[in-house]
């Protein structure tokens, strides 16, 4: 009788660790990396994104980079949430006084998130779109 109590317990245990292991799995918080496509002839960027949820707020920074000409440096998110698997922040840029707004949205599933990012067209013209899929940094 006791070899059956000790064997549910361990399986219990099991049970819980297995539970808890996929509880951090669902959550943002993390390193995100992707590649993001240069325009016209300028190669593709590495980026990285941290996020930390706690309670209800998702807070993070979307790392520098070169960009052609342009050095982007580390950015906050702001404008930021997660609720239900799904993620959307915004990233406000400043090149030569001209604000520039990119929306990103995206649902988690395991170690992936992939989603749209809206950014301003060239010149006041029309938002453009294009898709992210994000990786958790191992």
């Amino acid at each position: 009788m006791k070899t059956y109590r000790k064997a549910f317990a361990a399986f219990v245990a099991a049970c819980f660790v297995t539970v808890a292991a996929l509880a951090a799995d669902a959550s943002p918080t993390g390193t995100w990396k992707w590649s993001q496509p240069g325009r016209g002839d300028n190669p593709a960027v590495d980026r990285t994104l941290t996020l930390e949820l706690k309670g209800e707020q998702l807070t993070g920074v979307l790392k520098g980079a070169k960009m052609g000409e342009f050095d982007i440096p580390d950015t906050a998110i702001t404008n930021s949430s997660y609720k239900a698997g799904t993620i959307a922040f915004t990233i406000e840029l400043e090149f030569n006084g001209n604000k520039f707004v990119s929306k990103y949205s995206g649902k988690l599933a395991g170690s992936t998130i992939t989603g749209s990012i809206e950014r301003p067209g060239r010149d006041g013209g029309a938002a453009r779109k294009s898709d992210w899929t994000a990786t958790r940094a191992k």
